[in-house]
Parts: structure tokens; sequence; C-alpha cells
């Protein structure tokens, strides 16, 4: 396929210049962060103006991408997540305008499609197929890494047209822009130093004292890590951090003694910061966050299983990928009465939120239809008082409130 190399900075903001002109742009990214705390831009790949370009990161000011990021000119990527993060440490910042093909297909039947997938599906288009395991920081880069490279976003915008006039088509438009912005700004990689040890493997053995200094050191790596653009597990390993918890070592000698740790975390700078860090964490106890459904009301638990048996089978049903109509997480904020729950307000409180309402007051059951599916029928009277879904004979589930 035809397309061309920028490894230039003035050619890269001459070719800004033309896309601020157009109303969207295709973009993709390769990265690797293996060896680093931050994902390490490896290659950007853009089509818009009339052509694909590919642009040599480690050779070009990526500056100019800022002003076509604040731009109004729409960012076409499929699965960003990641590409948002990459951009935000590479750039610093990202598309003000973002459309996801990934996301747009949940809402008009796909779950959660891999962008070969969906252009064979939508487009017909059978997509170049890459080594996985590529090295995108080698230079130079080979032709079929380049075609490869390439072909990631030679499709999306037409692929984007598609999937818009299925959204449109479903009423669903609004929806898919609704998902796309929460994607847009959700918080990036590196943010939260001080919630890192709750990402700790059996942390949950630790008592509180012993988790507030897994808390304090988990933070200390996550935040050296950070400074020097290191990964975590090369700072200490997690082994070495519930170790340190467990003995709490005030000096180096006792530190040398911990379990994970090796002789470059007891010399100079590191020992001292990793000391002061075990100090700091003693003052302090750490509850664990309460496991999934736990903070709720317990008459309220059982409610979690039942409302999302409902999810899935209304998800199935509308052809909406369920992770996107509500996630555990959602539910859990909505029974709680969380403010900001998602399932309270826009598309998905009126898709969902007065139906879950009903049935977890007992005004509404989920009955099998006989085909393999679930409705949601009204029942003649509140349910019996109980804090779990039972069976009535029916083939009906229901929960009930306590008064």
């Amino acid at each position: 396929m035809t397309y061309r190399w920028i490894d230039s900075s003035i050619e890269l903001a001459e070719y800004v210049d033309r896309l601020l002109l157009e109303e969207r742009y295709a973009l993709d990214t390769e990265f690797h962060r293996e060896r680093t705390y931050f994902p390490k831009l490896a290659l950007l790949q853009i089509k818009g103006a009339g052509e694909v370009v590919l642009v040599d990161p480690l050779a070009c000011d990526l500056s100019p991408l800022r002003r076509l990021f604040d731009s109004d000119c729409v960012a076409v990527l499929h699965a960003a997540q990641q590409d948002l993060d990459v951009l935000t440490h590479a750039v610093g910042a990202v598309p003000r305008h973002l459309f996801d093909t990934q996301l747009a297909a949940g809402f008009v039947g796909y779950s959660t499609p891999s962008l070969v997938s969906l252009l064979q599906s939508e487009l017909r288009v059978t997509a170049a197929k890459g080594d996985r395991l590529t090295d995108w920081l080698r230079r130079p880069l080979s032709a079929d890494q380049r075609d490869y490279a390439a072909s990631d976003v030679d499709h999306l915008l037409e692929l984007q047209d598609t999937l818009n006039a299925k959204l449109a088509a479903e009423g669903r438009t609004s929806w898919a822009a609704d998902a796309c912005e929460e994607l847009r700004t959700r918080p990036v990689s590196g943010t939260e130093p001080e919630q890192a040890w709750t990402r700790l493997k059996d942390v949950r053995v630790l008592k509180p004292r012993a988790r507030g200094v897994a808390r304090a050191v988990a933070a200390w790596r996550e935040r050296r890590a950070m400074s020097i653009d290191s990964p975590v597990r090369q700072v200490l390993p997690d082994l070495a951090i519930l170790g340190i918890a467990q003995k709490q070592p005030s000096t180096v000698a006792e530190l040398a003694h911990c379990r994970g740790v090796d002789d470059r975390h007891t010399r100079g700078t590191i020992a001292k910061e990793i000391l002061a860090a075990v100090e700091a964490g003693k003052s302090s106890e750490a509850n664990l966050p309460a496991a999934e459904g736990e903070e709720l009301d317990r008459s309220l638990r059982p409610a979690v299983t039942l409302v999302s048996a409902w999810v899935s089978e209304v998800a199935r049903q509308r052809r909406i990928d369920t992770a996107l109509l509500a996630t555990r997480n959602d539910l859990v904020a909505f029974l709680r009465g969380d403010a900001d729950a998602r399932l309270a307000t826009g598309w998905r409180g009126e898709f969902l939120g007065e139906g879950i309402r009903r049935l977890v007051a007992g005004q509404a059951a989920l009955t099998f239809d006989g085909r393999g599916g679930l409705s949601l029928i009204d029942v003649a009277a509140p349910a019996p008082r109980h804090a779990a879904g039972n069976g009535n004979g029916d083939g009906a589930l229901t929960v009930g409130a306590t008064d």
C-alpha cells in the first residue's frame, strides 16, 4: 500500500497544518513498555488529508500534534485506551474529539471486537497480519512492518462511516458519543501511587498495620519507578513489599533479612528511602477496599446477581455489549445510591434504572420465557420480606427490599 514516512519535525508540522483543514483523521500507535514505566511511543500512524503517513517519534518533535488534538477535528481510533495513555505521555495531550470504532461497534451487536474481525464483518476487508512480538523501536523498520502499521489506519474512516450509519438507524449515536467521551477522559497510568498497594497479590493476608506499611512502600516504589521510568518490578518486587510489610524493619540489617530484598535495596539512598517509607507506614493502618458488593446493605447484596442476569439479557436482546451497558461496579454504585452512579442518569438510566428499582422493590420479577431468555414482569403485590432471591414455582425470580 502507499504511505509516506515522516522523520522530520518540519514535515510533521506541515502535515498537521493540512489535517487542521479536515473534519477527521484516523490514528493509531505502536509502543512498548516492557523496559519502562511509561509506554514508549515507537510509531504513529495517521490517515487524513488524502494520505497515510507513518511518523517516527524517535526523530520528530511531536509538539505540533497538540494543535491537532486541541482542534475540532475528530480522531478515529480502534480500542483507544492504551493509545490515549501513550499519547498523554509522549505528546502531553489527547484528542479533544474521539470516535472509538470498538466502542461504537458495541452498540450495534458486537462484543469488544478486534479490528481484524470488525473490518472483515463490516467492510469485507481482510486485514494484513503482523508479528505480534515485533520490535517497533528498531530502526530501520522493515517494509513488512511499515505495511502492517499503515494498514491499521487505512480503513478506519470508512469503518466509522459504516458504524455511524448503523448507530443512527438504532438511535444510538449519542450513546456511542457519551461512551467515547468517558473513555477519552478516563485517568491514565501512573496517577495514583497511594492506591498501588491494592494491586499487590496476597495483600489481604496482611494485618491492618502491616497493610499501612505495604501502602507506604508500594507508593514509594510507584513514585520511584515513575521518576526513573522503570517497571515497578525492577525497582522492588511485590514479594519484597510483602516481606517488608510483615517484618517492618527499622535498620538496614533488618531490611536485608526481609524476603525478596536483595543487595541493591540495602545500599545508599534506596535503603534510606525504603526505611523512611516503612516508618511512615507504621503510623497508619490501611483497610482494603470492600470486596465487590460488600459495601451494600446485606439485604441488597443478592440483588447484584439478579440484576446482573437481567442486564445481560437486556444487552443480548438489544444487541449492546454488556460491558458498555453496565458493569458490576455500576450496579453496586446504583444500588448503593451513589449520586454519580452511571445508571442513575443518561441513556443508561433510561434503559435500566426504572427496571432495577422495580426489581429491588419487589414490584417486578424475572421469569424464564421458555426460549432460553428472561423477561421482566410485574408482580401483583410486593415480594415477601427476605434477603435472597427465591424461585416461586412459576419460574420467576424476585428480590424483595426490607422495610
